[in-house]
């Protein structure tokens, strides 16, 4: 079985850094972010704090050549992917295994499409309450990243990583069917993700509120309508799946979502309600909440931009 020795991050967000140190911790300077040269003086000036602890990781440009990493984990936004792809070009070899820890269901055949590489392993991170302030990152919860073989198969690419996260201490999961699990994760972000920024509410509103938990499912169940219709079938227990998950994060944590809003960032409504009312259409499936969350969230990111 092979051993992954060196590992490459492209996105440096709440996600990333959370699990980028716990790694970088393993492997030293076998890890490496990959970021422009006006982030890296940026960054090694500041520094990180993760959970209240100082961090500084170590970092390199896209423009340094180098061997291909073993790893190569993507953990940026969706409309930034293209540009992690091109940036990590020097890290990612015919052997490289990579995950991406992207939301939605696209950013696999996006990276095969654009890399032709045969390790894409299929991921997500799930569990996770990480917030993001500048360089100030901290969590109640780290979760846990499940990951796995579209096929179901139990790879050495799988095993390689399995071991890895166990030395390094991160949380994971292989998952019987990351397919499915991949969907399931993309309907509780339809849900959790668009309405908390529409009504910019942490955690706590949907583990009090019962009618905003409602409105949460009401466009989830809107996913598992178009699932039935692609051949993953999720069922009204996957919706109940993530009841428990939701009422363990913190109270006070705030969707990705949430943090673009408040940050006056671009989201991605484009992969959440953009894709669900896209394949509504294509199987002539209604998708009234999420035709609706399209809207307003498109209006909030038009706010913004008012003076």
């Amino acid at each position: 079985m092979r051993k992954i020795q060196t590992v490459s991050l492209i996105g440096l967000g709440a996600i990333g850094a959370s699990y980028g140190c716990k790694i970088q911790e393993l492997l030293g300077n076998n890890f490496q972010v990959i970021v422009n040269e006006e982030r890296m003086r940026r960054y090694k000036r500041d520094g990180f704090q993760i959970n209240g602890s100082k961090q500084q990781f170590n970092y390199t440009t896209p423009e340094t050549e180098t061997e291909p990493a073993d790893l190569v984990i993507i953990a940026t936004k969706n409309a930034e992917l293209q540009q992690a792809i091109e940036d990590a070009r020097y890290h990612i070899g015919p052997d490289t295994i990579i995950l991406s820890l992207l939301n939605g269901i696209s950013s696999e055949e996006d990276i095969y499409k654009a890399t032709g590489n045969e390790h894409i392993l299929y991921s997500m991170c799930v569990g996770i309450d990480a917030v993001r302030d500048k360089q100030n990152i901290d969590y109640s919860s780290i979760g846990m990243i499940c990951y796995g073989e579209k096929d179901k198969s139990v790879s050495n690419d799988v095993l390689a990583v399995k071991e890895l996260f166990e030395e390094a201490g991160v949380p994971y999961e292989i998952s019987e069917d990351i397919w499915h699990t991949i969907w399931a994760k993309f309907m509780f972000n339809v849900g959790i993700n668009q309405t908390s920024a529409v009504l910019k509410a942490p955690y706590k509103y949907f583990q009090q509120i019962p009618s905003l938990h409602n409105w949460m499912e009401s466009a989830m169940y809107e996913v598992v309508a178009i699932s039935q219709k692609v051949g993953v079938n999720l069922m009204e227990k996957d919706v109940h799946h993530y009841r428990p998950i939701l009422l363990k994060l913190s109270p006070e944590g705030k969707t990705s979502m949430l943090q673009d809003v408040e940050a006056n960032r671009k989201t991605e409504v484009e992969y959440f309600a953009g894709k669900v009312c896209e394949l509504g259409k294509e199987f002539g499936i209604s998708t009234p909440v999420n035709d609706q969350l399209y809207r307003m969230i498109h209006i909030i990111e038009e706010m913004d931009k008012v003076e």
